[in-house]
């Protein structure tokens, strides 16, 4: 089987992709995630994700090179990470008591040939309703900072979720059952 690089420091990622048994290098791209103006959001996840997949795949002779990118939209509006605590607060508050959906891009480049696939994958998450006091006690943890939307749904952030509907994994940042799929068209069977 060819070899696998995932293009991303995530440490989430990373840990989903040993969950599944896979075994993989890391080589984080230098790819910026500013966002890409007058595109939606399936579009916005897909093309950064390619970008990140083809900044790596473009260093490396040979494997398969997967590239991620993951989005919260709220009412039309991207939340990407939060630049500080205030910032991570205001999400948050506006995330409280609604639903709201999560992009996560994928794709995936032969370094050898250059073929590639990019997909994504949207859930729909919907948030308890959250006391200020509720908030500021969960952005205090740090666990907002870095991360789209201002919170990870796999650490304490589970608490503020009161039903998902979609892929655990996209949310997380990397759909799984998608991407096994798009390996299989590549030759790598993961299942």
């Amino acid at each position: 089987m060819s070899r696998l690089i995932l293009a991303s420091a995530s440490p989430r990622r990373s840990q989903l992709l040993h969950g599944i048994g896979l075994d993989f290098e890391v080589i984080p791209s230098n790819v910026s995630e500013e966002e890409v103006n007058g595109v939606g959001p399936a579009d916005l996840v897909m093309r950064l994700a390619h970008a990140k997949a083809a900044d790596v795949a473009c260093g490396v002779d040979d494997g398969l090179v997967i590239g991620a990118d993951t989005i919260v939209v709220a009412d039309g509006r991207v939340l990407g990470k939060p630049v500080d605590s205030d910032d991570a607060f205001s999400m948050l508050r506006a995330l409280s008591a609604r639903a709201h959906q999560v992009y996560s891009g994928v794709s995936v480049i032969d370094a050898g040939c250059g073929d590639s696939l990019t997909e994504y994958e949207m859930t729909t998450v919907k948030f308890r309703a959250l006391s200020d006091e509720s908030i500021l006690r969960y952005v205090e943890t740090g666990e907002p900072m870095g991360k789209a939307g201002a919170y990870a749904i796999q650490g304490i952030g589970g608490l503020l979720v009161e039903s998902i509907a979609g892929d655990y994994n996209c949310v997380v940042g990397l759909p799984l059952g998608r991407l096994a799929l798009m390996l299989r068209k590549f030759g790598y069977v993961v299942l």
